[in-house]
């Protein structure tokens, strides 16, 4: 079963807590603090592979964690790092936030792994707090959070050219013609659910192209499966319109070509623009050399650009076959030699920028508080609290990020002690 589109929730490991532990041996009756550090949380990294082409493992398992990390231990024992989340995709997939639908990161064509959440830091043991005034600290940093997002990943296929037409115009015939695929043909509207991509073998060098299941009228506004199959030809650099030469379903080919255009400009303008070659088939019920003529006439006419090349071919007898595959290689070899990348629309990091600077305020016993977390952690990094002018910095930074608020909310009183990380303060009231 060919999938195209998951939605899927991950989460990173969460970093181990630091240890509190002394050391204690013999002769060494006072031995100071020697807990560990915790490990630290996998991350979540998402790699292509050549040999998987749809979403379909996604299709029953929505929940994907990486391990966390194990909490550090005494002896300054370091925690275990939690183990990384591979999660290995097809070529052409896109990462999109589910929220909001904006693009991540495209996978595209390429090998280099992306890391996409970051595992949670593991927090110091009581061997980190350790100062001339508290020899013996009772506490260690927690570890850092787990991230957690749901995403969709929606497949676009990657290929060179892109075949697109109306149902049952010789789709699927004209790429088992052609190529290596192996589509499944019938004689029944809608028989291609999916896309298919077949290898174009030249004695030159070749180029892949991808049936794209056929369009109705309306596809763009999402009729049908439209956008469903026109997020298939956005990276392709050339499309070939295969239209029905001989209306064998009673329509007309030139009429079929523009609706198809329009199709394609209200989905994305982008489209609309891309290099066409157009394919007239089915030509081998058409005997009549001036009729033949005449219908080449008419669809020329309605070709948004003079200058796109008409072939008449049969899929069935192969005719006019190998002339439109070694233009459409030549025309390859003039178009610029990349692959449509989609930019990323929204940075994980912004997204999860106010957790990763949070702080929290607790209340951990009658008379005694902690801060912590990175803000506060980063700030004590760069501030020297034993001279007077870094102290009065750091009340004020209390004051400004609302700590003092907070402290008050929960019931603090003059003289309860305050601990932030390996320091301890006795409260005063302003």
């Amino acid at each position: 079963m060919f999938i195209d589109t998951a939605r899927i929730i991950i989460k990173s490991g969460k970093g181990g807590d630091g240890h509190v532990s002394f050391r204690r041996e013999k002769y060494v009756p006072d031995g100071g603090p020697d807990g560990g550090d915790g490990g630290k949380g996998g991350d979540v990294i998402f790699v292509t592979d050549e040999n998987i082409n749809t979403l379909i493992d996604f299709k029953h398992r929505r929940k994907y964690a990486a391990g966390s990390g194990e909490e550090g231990g005494k002896r300054r024992m370091h925690g275990k790092n939690g183990e990384d989340l591979v999660i290995h995709v097809p070529k052409g997939t896109v990462i999109r936030h589910a929220e909001t639908g904006k693009i991540i990161h495209d996978m595209g064509n390429s090998e280099e792994p992306y890391v996409m959440l970051k595992g949670g830091r593991g927090g110091n043991g009581n061997m980190h707090y350790a100062t001339a005034v508290m020899q013996a600290p009772r506490y260690a940093q927690p570890g850092g959070k787990a991230q957690e997002m749901e995403v969709i990943l929606e497949l676009k296929s990657i290929a060179d050219v892109g075949l697109v037409g109306f149902p049952n115009v010789g789709k699927s015939t004209f790429l088992s013609v052609v190529s290596n695929a192996r589509p499944k043909i019938a004689n029944y509207h809608f028989t291609t659910l999916s896309p298919n991509l077949g290898v174009v073998d030249l004695e030159d060098g070749g180029f892949v192209i991808a049936d794209i299941p056929g369009l109705i009228e309306g596809a763009s506004e999402g009729l049908g499966l439209g956008h469903d199959f026109l997020k298939h030809i956005e990276r392709c650099r050339i499309l070939i319109h295969l239209v029905d030469g001989a209306g064998t379903e009673g329509r007309d080919p030139s009429e079929d070509l523009a609706a198809i255009n329009r199709e394609l400009e209200g989905y994305n303008e982008i489209l609309s623009r891309k290099a066409q070659v157009i394919a007239v088939n089915k030509m081998d019920l058409i005997p009549d050399p001036q009729e033949r003529e005449q219908i080449i006439e008419k669809i020329r006419r309605s070709c948004p650009d003079p200058d796109i090349r008409i072939f008449p071919v049969s899929a069935a007898t192969k005719e006019g076959i190998r002339p439109l595959l070694y233009y459409v290689k030549q025309l390859l070899q003039e178009l610029p030699d990349d692959t449509s990348v989609f930019e990323s629309e929204i940075q994980v990091e912004d997204y999860f920028e106010e957790e990763i600077l949070a702080f929290e305020v607790k209340k951990e016993g009658e008379t005694l508080y902690s801060v912590e977390g990175p803000r506060i952690e980063r700030m004590l990094g760069y501030t020297n609290l034993e001279s007077e002018k870094g102290f009065l910095f750091f009340q004020n930074f209390m004051r400004e990020q609302g700590i003092l608020d907070q402290l008050k909310t929960l019931g603090i009183r003059e003289g309860d002690t305050v601990r932030v990380y390996g320091h301890e303060f006795e409260y005063f009231d302003d």
